[in-house]
């Protein structure tokens, strides 16, 4: 049997819930259209490290974090129901890189994206500051952006696979 403070609580929580949490949850938004959704996911996370091996090490040692080779660690989409699984990567930068420059930021977040040349071009017209470096490679297409706060992100279409 509950006693009278559980009951009274679970009284006043009921009650102090507001009206929308009280109905039925609202009906999924309809999907952007494809021209608006203009990132699709996290592509990785980059950051400055005064010791980026020592650092990389603990994230293995303590976090059970595969580091490969090069310093950094790849994430694969267990959950993409696509053959073409995506991937995530984090890694730390030392901190003397100029990768994230012009920012001044310790990081930069590198955002996937569907077709990078009419995402820089769409972002060109809406007054974005757009880095002019683009780079092509067998790892993809990086394209750069800095928002509004000077934090410098890095735009990537993967190849396909990725």
């Amino acid at each position: 049997m509950l006693k009278r403070p559980t009951i009274l609580l679970a009284a006043a929580v009921a009650l102090s819930r507001p009206a929308f949490a009280q109905s039925k949850p609202p009906e999924k938004l309809p999907p952007l259209p494809a021209v608006t959704r203009r990132v699709t996911g996290i592509g990785g996370i980059f950051f400055k490290s005064k010791n980026p091996k020592a650092l990389a090490q603990w994230y293995r040692d303590h976090l059970g974090m595969n580091v490969e080779k090069w310093g950094g660690v790849v994430f694969r989409w267990a959950d993409d129901p696509s053959e073409a699984k995506g991937t995530t990567v984090w890694s730390p930068f030392k901190d003397t890189t100029r990768s994230f420059e012009p920012s001044s930021s310790p990081f930069m977040i590198n955002f996937r994206v569907a077709d990078l040349h009419a995402l820089l071009a769409a972002l060109r017209a809406e007054g974005c500051q757009v880095l002019d470096k683009v780079q092509e490679s067998e790892d993809g297409k990086f394209g750069y952006v800095i928002d509004p706060e000077g934090n410098k992100l890095e735009l990537w279409e993967p190849p396909r696979g990725r």
